[in-house]
């Protein structure tokens, strides 16, 4: 009986084996026929079990996907999403291949089909579709040549978020159809996030980042062995551009099959390409994007061009002059540059060479595929719109031509390996050597109108003085600005700002209804306002009880009206009547800076690239500040909740109400009275009453570490340790441990070089001792660049406890607990 029981078990188990084994091979085939369904926990896997077809979910997600992952080495890392916009929620998904050829998933519960394929045939008779080794899903005709590609429909048309050897990224002219590949909404949803990169067919191809409908990064044009602004290494694969009659594409090839390689576009922005380390199991970073404040798009405007290694970046060519001197001043070059002598189309204008740079943006421009470059500078010559021109392939001998029409946009310099372009300048016969006989004939002609213009000018200066001179004599009433004198400034200086009638502001804001308020601190309220004309504004309302009295608000009108940079925030205005005191702004549609960093959900939507671009642009604005602005102004009070964010999230330094201007070469100041914010204010003036600019400096580091980290420096608390955040980021800095001071949301978007770089920048700023910290100039140039930095010194108010004595000691907290105001007895 035992020997039976014995017998039919193995029985048993050999038919169960034989079941298994039929099961898996059915659905572990490389094809579907038609008509064909896969469900949950059933696959379609490629020849060589390269990679698999199937559904799957997220981490830490609910959903599920129809998607191609890889299979034999680095298994269920995905490649390919299918329904990435249209998840199911449960596992009764249907993905069934049609008799018409196309891929069709199901939602087995209602019947309704959630995505499908498309078929590029009319008539389909026996379709199949097939799993190949390269990652790609295939659906042909049976009996069709698969290696000509004349397929129905595949997946390597319809890009996610990753590149694999062998996809091309570009645009099928005959079809139409663009390959363009985009990021991951989050590492947990697969649905179409913000960042896109494609290849713009508008001109002369280029490649192209996104964000949205923003250009983040122009790659530049493909110059014949990579692309003009993004040199990717190429020991590993050979890339390809190709350009015909029928497709532009770009398409990389592994030197070495064996080697696993993948291309992703992360949630974050970052283009990363990803090595398989099949020793240690897991994906090592070969190489990716790192953008620096000239990857920017178009940042120094037209006939502007970008070098890193200067201060200020920007600067424009030779031959050209800021558009706008004013603006360039403050560092807003948008505006671009000019040519200083018209280009008037003469047989004898030349060319400028230019070396190691970023070719321009080629929309619009026009190339010519077999010219050689003397034929390509005679083209450009007789075209009178033609600004330059160069190679579009310096492979070989160098064929092809490209030329530019109208205004050179986003260009930049590179130390090395830069392209070369040739810009188009006025003959030097134009600037200098005209005949004499002209220039006599101008001189005669100008002399006289320039003495009658200056016998005008000075008349009207004279009538002008005096007549404002017999306005006071008459008793012309002053407004109180007139007699206030702010910072020793002038008391004639006027105010370049419109006064705003309290009932303006009270019809803008719907008499200052609740739903309208933006935020409160101790100086008031703020208020969202729309003016008839449709402009948003924000009011910022003094209260009575305001820490910010007449003193304050009187300094920030006349200090921040004189100041314009991109990272300022905007003064549109002021108002006084009776007891009200109100400065309107532009409005922000992004809130401050703690909105997001300091709130454990809003800080998950500020991603690493994000934080990295608001620290360079608060940097940026301090040193307008602190080196460009017409007067030397230290803020005195630059705190996370004075950073605004417009809705590009560009930062903007805001609350200028403590704000100090300097005269020539003044450096440092002493006060009676310490204003600022627990947490932000250096050493020497919490202690001694002593500012300067690198005061400012100091308090920028501690909001670098702050959005490093996603913590309040004040009231940190660690559980081995007193230390405030900054002690506690320059310990782990000693111990090579500064990785684990950054926000646990930021997740795969950081950059480690960069990450290390910003909190070593940080902790330079806040050094105890002044002469320590670096100059605002040098921390843009130490963020932007990959150069040995200082060793950090011990930083200021660095214990925790420490910090309340000495604050304490000194001073007294205001109403919103912030911000502190010390007098001394006199």
């Amino acid at each position: 009986m035992g020997e039976r029981r014995v017998i039919m078990i193995k029985f048993i188990f050999a038919f169960l084996l034989i079941l298994y084994v039929s099961v898996t091979c059915t659905y572990a085939a490389d094809t579907l026929s038609a008509n064909q369904t896969i469900r949950y926990n059933e696959t379609i896997v490629s020849p060589q079990e390269t990679f698999e077809l199937g559904f799957f979910s997220p981490p830490n997600s609910t959903n599920h996907y129809v998607g191609i992952w890889y299979k034999k080495r680095a298994y269920g890392t995905v490649v390919w999403v299918a329904n990435r916009n249209t998840p199911l929620t449960h596992t009764s998904g249907e993905l069934t291949l049609t008799l018409q050829g196309v891929l069709s998933l199901r939602d087995a519960t209602t019947g309704n089909v959630v995505w499908s394929s498309t078929n590029s045939r009319t008539s389909v008779s026996n379709p199949i579709g097939q799993v190949l080794d390269t990652g790609n899903f295939v659906i042909y005709e049976k009996g069709d040549d698969i290696n000509q590609e004349n397929f129905l429909w595949q997946s390597f048309d319809f890009l996610t978020d990753t590149i694999l050897p062998g996809m091309k990224l570009g645009r099928n002219l005959v079809t139409g159809v663009e390959r363009r590949f985009t990021s991951w909404k989050s590492i947990d949803d697969p649905a179409t996030g913000n960042y896109s990169y494609w290849i713009d067919t508008r001109g002369y191809p280029q490649a192209i980042l996104a964000n949205g409908s923003y250009i983040m990064f122009r790659g530049g044009p493909w110059n014949g062995f990579r692309y003009s602004g993004l040199p990717f290494p190429r020991s590993i694969y050979n890339i390809t551009f190709v350009i015909n009659g029928g497709e532009i594409y770009l398409q990389y090839n592994l030197v070495n099959t064996s080697v696993v390689v993948r291309m992703v576009l992360q949630p974050s922005g970052r283009i990363e390409c990803l090595l398989w380390i099949n020793s240690k199991q897991e994906w090592a970073l070969y190489s990716a994007t790192s953008l620096d404040i000239c990857d920017g798009y178009a940042l120094c405007g037209p006939f502007g061009r970008c070098d890193i290694n200067n201060s200020p970046v920007c600067e424009c060519l030779k031959g050209f002059e800021p558009t706008s001197p004013d603006q360039w001043r403050v560092s807003d070059w948008s505006q671009g540059c000019r040519s200083t002598v018209a280009l008037d189309c003469e047989p004898d204008e030349r060319f400028n060479k230019y070396n190691n740079l970023k070719l321009p943006n080629t929309e619009g421009s026009t190339y010519y595929p077999i010219m050689t470059l003397v034929e390509c500078e005679k083209t450009c010559k007789s075209i009178c719109s033609c600004t330059a021109y160069t190679h579009t392939n310096i492979s070989g001998n160098g064929t092809g031509c490209l030329i530019w029409l109208g205004d050179l946009l986003d260009i930049r310099t590179f130390a090395e390996d830069g392209d070369t372009l040739y810009i188009r300048m006025p003959a030097s016969s134009s600037i200098g050597n005209k005949k004499h006989s002209n220039i006599g004939i101008r001189v005669r002609v100008m002399v006289p109108v320039a003495f009658a213009v200056l016998v005008i000018l000075i008349s009207a200066c004279v009538f002008y003085r005096f007549n404002r001179k017999k306005q006071h004599q008459q008793g012309t009433p002053k407004t109180e600005f007139e007699h206030y004198d702010p910072e020793h400034t002038s008391d004639d200086e006027d105010l370049e700002l419109p006064l705003f009638g309290f009932a303006t502001l009270l019809k803008a804001t719907n008499n200052f209804s609740v739903n309208n308020k933006l935020g409160e601190g101790g100086y008031g309220p703020v208020y969202k306002g729309v003016l008839e004309d449709g402009k948003k504004i924000a009011v910022k309302r003094l209260a009575k009880t305001s820490t910010q009295g007449l003193h304050e608000f009187k300094n920030e009108v006349i200090s921040i009206s004189k100041l314009q940079h991109r990272n300022l925030v905007k003064l549109l205005g002021y108002c006084i009547e009776t007891t009200e005191k109100m400065l309107i702004y532009e409005y922000m549609s992004n809130k401050s800076l703690d909105f997001f960093i300091f709130d454990r959900t809003q800080s998950e939507l500020i991603d690493w690239p994000t934080r990295f671009y608001i620290i360079n642009g608060i940097a940026r604005g301090l040193m307008y500040l602190h080196q460009d602005s017409r007067l030397r102004i230290i803020h005195r009070d630059l705190k996370v909740s004075n950073i605004l964010l417009d809705m590009d999230m560009n930062p903007k330094i805001s609350d200028f109400g403590m704000a100090r201007s300097f005269g020539g070469n003044q450096m440092e100041a002493n006060t009676n009275r310490v204003v600022g914010t627990y947490g932000y204010m250096a050493p020497e003036y919490a202690r001694d009453g002593i500012f300067s600019i690198k005061s400012d400096v100091y308090s920028f580091g501690v909001v670098s570490l702050e959005i490093i980290c996603g913590e309040k420096n004040r009231g940190f608390v660690h559980k081995e340790h007193y230390n405030n955040l900054m002690g506690h980021a320059w310990g782990l800095h000693k111990e090579c441990r500064s990785l684990e001071l950054v926000a646990k949301c930021l997740g795969e978007s950081i950059s480690v070089p960069q990450v290390l770089r910003s909190i070593h920048v940080g902790l330079l700023c806040v050094q105890r001792r002044p002469e320590d910290r670096p100059m605002m100039a040098s921390v843009i140039l130490m963020l932007g660049s990959e150069g040995t930095l200082p060793s950090p010194k011990e930083p200021g108010f660095y214990v925790g406890e420490g910090l309340q004595d000495v604050v304490h000691s000194y001073g007294k907290s205001s109403n919103n607990e912030l911000t502190i105001s010390m007098l001394d007895a006199r």
